[in-house]
């Protein structure tokens, strides 16, 4: 039988939220775990978050990867820490609960072979009466999620208001952070938003300044492509890159954001810029707050290493074999 929430746990709920998000933190994952965990404990016959409620909501995640349980134990955690301060008496589970954090996945760095591949694996997709734009959307969204580095959800929230000065910036709006910023795009890259703006146009879409950039057909009229419409329409043409290549894994969506900083490297290398100089400026772009976040999605691949080495030999060649 289900139980109702307690109201206290509710209000709660709420004020954690409000309080974080006056912060300037946005807490959308937040929001939902606490809404699921809301649900879940009500159909479990549980009116509030207890020793024991918790220990059966939590083993009813088992299914999922010990990194999200993690995650979503920690996240408990700290709103039930945060609840204690009004009051004393609330459950707050131990660190020890979580499970042990995993490995996290090595990401697939592509190179250009690999992005051609995708790009002519989504002109070839067939469209639908739901999504007539399908095969020119998919292929930019790759282009632009290869080209920039966008997050997904950036991507997915664009609107033909942030394409600016002739498809030659894109403005991405309240990020992260709330960070807003402005990304030149490259020639090849405008060009392709240039020619898909004007397919849009032609298959009769809403041209307003708010309707979505990468849209669909929901109803009969505009709708933006969701995050998961968005993975499944990527996740094939993934699939396409892997199976061309014998033993090849295949690369996630967020991959692309990796490849996009490894690649930026790779190009200040081959022009012989001061990498280090550079980071910064790929941290703003990345609409990261620090280049310790920059950071992670740096590897160290071959191509990496072969341009270093390659530099190391032009400015430290002669030093080490003696001669001045």
């Amino acid at each position: 039988m289900n139980a109702a929430a307690h109201p206290a746990f509710v209000e709660q709920v709420a004020a954690y939220l409000a309080h974080w998000r006056a912060l300037g933190r946005q807490y959308h994952q937040q929001e939902w775990l606490l809404h699921r965990v809301l649900v879940d404990l009500q159909a479990m016959g549980h009116d509030d978050l207890t020793a024991s409620s918790f220990a059966a909501w939590f083993d009813s995640r088992r299914h999922l990867h010990p990194n999200t349980r993690r995650n979503c134990a920690q996240m408990l955690r700290h709103f039930c820490v945060h609840r204690r301060r009004t009051d004393p008496g609330c459950f707050v589970p131990g660190p020890e609960l979580a499970c042990r954090a995993q490995p996290h996945v090595t990401p697939v760095i592509l190179g250009e072979r690999q992005v051609a591949c995708m790009l002519a694996a989504a002109a070839a997709l067939e469209p639908s009466p739901n999504s007539p734009l399908r095969p020119a959307a998919m292929r930019m969204a790759v282009a632009l999620l290869y080209t920039t580095g966008l997050r997904l959800g950036e991507l997915q929230r664009l609107v033909l208001s942030d394409v600016e000065d002739n498809g030659a910036i894109l403005r991405v709006r309240e990020s992260k952070f709330h960070k807003s910023r402005l990304l030149p795009l490259s020639a090849s890259t405008q060009a392709e938003l240039l020619a898909y703006l004007d397919r849009r146009a032609v298959a009769g879409f809403r041209t307003g300044p708010a309707a979505p950039l990468l849209c669909t057909r929901a109803r009969g009229s505009t709708s933006a492509y969701s995050i998961s419409g968005l993975q499944h329409g990527l996740n094939p043409l993934l699939r396409r890159v892997a199976a061309s290549e014998s033993g090849a894994r295949r690369a996630r969506v967020h991959d692309l954001r990796h490849s996009f900083a490894v690649q930026a490297l790779a190009r200040w290398y081959r022009q012989g810029a001061d990498v280090q100089a550079q980071l910064p400026k790929l941290s703003m772009y990345m609409g990261h707050v620090s280049i310790e976040s920059t950071a992670y999605y740096l590897r160290w691949t071959d191509e990496i290493a072969a341009l270093a080495s390659q530099r190391f030999a032009q400015h430290f060649a002669a030093t080490i074999g003696g001669t001045t």
